[in-house]
């Protein structure tokens, strides 16, 4: 909650990849708050405060997990939002030509993307979705300490210097809506 909350304030992209891993932490602790707290929360330094509103966050989503059904597989409404938030910003950001170091950025990711989404098989996503699927699954990698090919990091590094221009101008926009036109 407070990583979280941190991450959605500074960094709109490692905030949704952070959200991901708990959702994945929760199923990995099988949805029980115990398991959680002896796994998870316990292994902070918290007042007991601070305690309790963690653990008061995990069983929210918990609860808003099992009512959505994404007990075993899936995300969140919340994150689900946040990504069309950011699909909605990119597609916007194309279609502005004042973006077009956005546009080149996007671009030059492109054949990675690409190649990554015919990699998915049977469950293409968009080009966004496919940049968060595969820098999720390079953490996941790294975490597990795997193997990466040279070719992967070259098309991970464009990937993410693109999310990271998408993540820079979401909260630009949330600052000032970086779509208005200057009166000058």
């Amino acid at each position: 909650m407070f990583i979280a909350s941190d991450k959605r304030k500074n960094n709109i992209a490692e905030y949704l990849l952070y959200m991901w891993q708990v959702e994945d932490i929760i199923r990995a602790n099988n949805l029980d708050i115990d398991a959680i707290r002896k796994n998870v929360i316990d292994r902070f330094e918290l007042n007991p405060d601070q305690r309790r509103q963690l653990t008061e966050w995990y069983e929210s989503l918990i609860d808003m997990m099992r009512r959505e059904g994404v007990e075993r597989s899936g995300h969140l409404q919340i994150n689900t939002n946040v990504l069309s938030q950011l699909v909605e910003l990119h597609n916007a950001l194309l279609r502005d030509p004042r973006f077009g170091d956005y546009t080149r950025r996007f671009y030059a990711a492109l054949p990675a993307i690409v190649e990554l989404r015919s990699k998915a098989g049977a469950n293409p996503s968009g080009e966004i979705e496919t940049c968060f699927n595969a820098l999720y699954g390079m953490l996941m990698l790294r975490l597990r300490s795997g193997e990466v090919t040279q070719a992967t990091t070259e098309a991970m590094g464009q990937i993410s210097a693109f999310i990271a221009m998408l993540a820079s101008y979401f909260h630009k926009n949330e600052k000032e809506d970086i779509f208005k036109e200057n009166d000058d």
